[in-house]
C-alpha cells in the first residue's frame, strides 16, 4: 500500500490518499493566496509515487518544478515551523508542451477529432450555423474526405456553399449566410493561432503517461500564458484533451493510485457561456473518468465558478483565502464554507477570509471515501524551485525530453483540401441531374473514382493494370468506404452524442 501524500499540516499532517486521488478535487482562492504553489506541491507528490501529471501553466511560473529549489528565508522558516525532518530539494521530470510550438513541443489534434460540437462552441456559432457545420462534417464522412486542418474545413465549406442547391433536396436548405458566417469565424479562429493546433501529427495520449528511469511520473506542463489570451481556445482545447483521455484509456476500476492527474487551471473559463449540451457532457466525463483512473483537479478563484453538479463530485479540497468585499464575494465565502464537513473548533466562514498566504482550509477523503473534517493548515513548501526557469534551461529540457523530435515537424498529407482542389482541376464542371431521394448527386458518386484518377494523373499508365499509386488509392477508398472506416473519429463528445467515429494516426 502506498504511503499517503502529505500536502499540508495543521494540528496534524493532512494527507491525500493515493487510492482516493481519482475522486477529483478543488484548489480555490483569491489571486496571490498560494494556489500555484499548492498545485506545485501536489504535482511533486504525485510524481514521486509514479503518477504522471498534466497541468496548464497560465502565469508562466510553474516551470520551476523541473529544477531543484534552493533555501531562502521563507522556505527555511516554513520547514522549521512544520518540523519537516530530512527535507531535501529536488526537481521533477518534466515535458513541456505548447499549442503554438514555441515554449514546448507542439500539441495538435485534427479537425475531425475536434468535431463540430466543440468547434461550434469555439467559434460561437448559433444553432442554425452549428447545424450547417454538422452537415459539412457528415458530407465529408460520406465522401471519405479527411478533415485534418483548417484549410480542409475551409475547402469543404466552399464546396458546400457552391453546391448548396444540389444538396438541398437531400439535406435541406443550406443558407449561404450561415456558410459565410462560419467562414468568417474560421478566419477569426486562424488569427488566434488555431491553425497551429489543428493538424498532424496529432497527440498520442500515451505520451502524457510517461515515467522516468527512477519511476517518477512525468509532469506535463502546457505553456498557456499565450493561449490564455484566447480564453475560448484555451478552455475548448482542455475540454478536448479531457474527452480524448476519457475515450482512449481503458477501465481501471479502483486503482491504488491514479494513472494520470489533470489540473485544470482557470477553471471558470471552461464553464463560462457553456451550452447545455456541452455542460451535460462535461458533467458526464467528470463523473465517469474516475473509473479510468484519472483525477481532475479544478483550480479557480471562487468555488461558485464550478457548477454545483460538478462541485459535488470534488472530494479533495484545498481552500485558500477569499475576500468578502462584494455581495458576490460574500456568497462565494458562504458557498465554500457550506461545502466542508463541519469542524466544531472552526467557524469556517470567518476563517476563510483570515487565511494568510500559503495557508488553507483542507479536507481530503479518508480510506472509505468520506470527506475529512476541515482543518486550518499550512501548505508544505515545494521541493522544487518556486518561479520559472530560464529560457535556456527550458530549451535544454525540451531537446532532451522523451518526445523530442516527434511532433516538431507538421505533416500535411492528402486530405479534403488537396482532393477537392485536384477534382476541380481534373473534372470539367457539368450540370448534374437533380438527385432522387436517398441517392447522391452524380458529382458525389464519382468523387471516389476521381480520387483514383487524380492519384494516377501523370504516371503514363493506360487503362490496363494499376500503377502503385492507383492501387494505394483504391485500397484507401475501400478501407475508408467501409461502414466503420468511413466515419471520422471525433472523440468521446461526438460519440456520446451519436456522432461518427474516425481513424487516427498511430505512431
Amino acid at each position: 500500500m502506498l504511503e499517503p501524500l502529505e500536502i499540508a499540516c495543521g494540528d496534524q499532517p493532512l494527507n491525500l490518499l493515493p487510492g482516493m486521488a481519482n475522486r477529483h478535487g478543488l484548489v480555490a482562492g483569491a489571486t496571490g493566496t498560494g494556489k500555484t504553489v499548492t498545485l506545485q506541491v501536489m504535482a511533486e507528490a504525485f510524481s514521486r509515487i509514479g503518477v504522471p501529471v498534466f497541468a496548464a501553466d497560465v502565469k508562466g511560473d510553474l516551470s520551476g518544478i523541473a529544477k531543484a529549489g534552493t533555501p531562502n528565508t521563507k522556505i527555511t522558516q516554513r520547514i522549521e515551523q512544520l518540523k519537516l525532518e530530512g527535507f531535501d530539494f529536488a526537481g521533477t521530470p518534466v515535458t513541456f508542451w505548447d499549442v503554438f510550438g514555441e515554449a514546448g513541443h507542439p500539441i495538435r489534434t485534427t479537425v475531425s477529432e475536434m468535431g463540430p460540437l466543440l468547434l461550434s462552441r469555439l467559434m460561437g456559432l448559433n444553432d442554425t450555423q452549428e447545424a450547417v457545420l454538422a452537415l459539412v462534417f457528415k458530407l465529408a464522412d460520406e465522401q471519405s474526405l479527411l478533415l485534418l486542418d483548417l484549410k480542409d474545413l475551409q475547402a469543404m465549406l466552399q464546396f458546400v456553399g457552391e453546391h448548396a442547391k444540389e444538396l438541398q433536396t437531400r439535406y435541406g436548405n443550406i443558407s449561404s449566410a450561415s456558410v459565410g458566417a462560419i467562414q468568417r469565424s474560421l478566419v477569426a479562429l486562424e488569427q488566434q493561432g488555431a491553425e497551429k493546433f489543428l493538424g498532424e501529427p496529432a497527440l498520442n495520449i500515451d505520451d502524457l503517461l510517461q515515467t522516468d528511469s527512477n519511476g517518477h511520473g512525468v509532469v506535463n506542463i502546457l505553456a498557456a500564458d499565450k493561449l490564455i489570451q484566447s480564453p475560448k481556445l484555451y478552455a475548448t482545447f482542455l475540454l478536448w484533451l479531457l474527452s480524448e483521455i476519457f475515450e482512449k484509456l481503458p477501465e481501471a476500476g479502483d486503482p491504488d493510485k491514479p494513472k494520470l492527474v489533470f489540473f485544470f487551471d482557470e477553471a471558470h473559463l471552461l464553464f463560462s457561456d457553456l451550452p447545455k449540451v456541452v455542460a451535460d457532457k462535461v458533467q458526464q466525463i467528470v463523473r465517469l473518468i474516475r473509473s479510468k483512473g484519472v483525477g481532475i483537479y479544478f483550480v479557480t478563484q471562487n468555488p461558485i465558478d464550478v457548477p454545483d453538479e460538478i462541485l459535488g463530485q470534488l472530494g479533495n479540497r484545498v481552500q485558500h483565502a477569499l475576500r468578502a468585499f462584494t455581495p458576490r464575494d460574500q456568497k462565494a465565502v458562504r458557498a465554500a464554507a457550506e461545502t466542508f464537513r463541519t469542524n466544531p473548533k472552526l467557524k469556517v466562514e470567518t476563517e476563510i477570509t483570515q487565511l494568510g498566504v500559503g495557508e488553507a482550509l483542507v479536507s481530503f477523503l479518508d480510506e472509505k471515501g468520506t470527506p475529512g473534517i476541515v482543518e486550518r493548515a499550512l501548505v508544505l513548501p515545494p521541493h522544487s524551485q518556486i518561479g520559472p526557469i530560464t529560457p535556456e534551461e527550458r530549451t535544454a529540457l525540451i531537446k532532451s525530453s522523451l518526445v523530442a523530435g516527434v511532433y516538431e515537424e507538421p505533416v500535411d498529407r492528402e486530405s479534403a483540401y488537396e482532393m477537392l482542389k485536384a477534382k476541380a482541376a481534373v473534372v470539367e464542371p457539368a450540370a448534374a441531374p437533380a438527385p432522387t431521394s436517398g441517392s447522391a448527386p452524380g458529382w458525389m458518386e464519382g468523387l471516389a473514382g476521381t480520387i483514383g484518377t487524380i492519384a494516377t494523373a501523370g504516371t503514363g499508365r493506360s487503362g490496363r493494370g494499376d500503377s502503385l499509386i492507383e492501387t494505394m488509392a483504391k485500397s484507401t477508398v475501400r478501407t475508408i468506404g467501409t461502414s466503420v472506416g468511413r466515419e471520422l473519429v471525433r472523440g468521446v463528445l461526438g460519440s456520446l452524442l451519436g456522432g461518427a467515429v474516425t481513424t487516427r494516426r498511430r505512431r
